[in-house]
């Protein structure tokens, strides 16, 4: 049995967009390839999930304007980018 890989973040923790996010087909609503959220953009966690077979926590992250399924690396905690 694999060891569920712990979430690095937590619910309600104001986070910002590590790149610049696309949709990847995600959103029906978007045109695919579009721009979602800019790198820097500001969010916060509102679910956190796990992916079963990649073995990775998924968060579910409110940026405003958006709310997007992402990876650990695509986010950072709002206090560590510098402005």
């Amino acid at each position: 049995m694999i060891d569920i890989r712990e979430p690095k973040y937590q619910w309600g923790q104001p986070v910002v967009a590590a790149l610049d996010l696309y949709n990847d087909g995600s959103l029906p609503e978007a045109p695919e390839d579009v721009l979602l959220v800019v790198a820097g953009g500001p969010g916060e966690i509102v679910q956190v999930g796990h992916h079963e077979e990649a073995n990775v926590p998924v968060y579910l992250v409110d940026f405003g304007t958006v709310v997007l399924g992402v990876l650990e690396e695509e986010i950072a905690p709002a206090q560590e980018v510098a402005a």
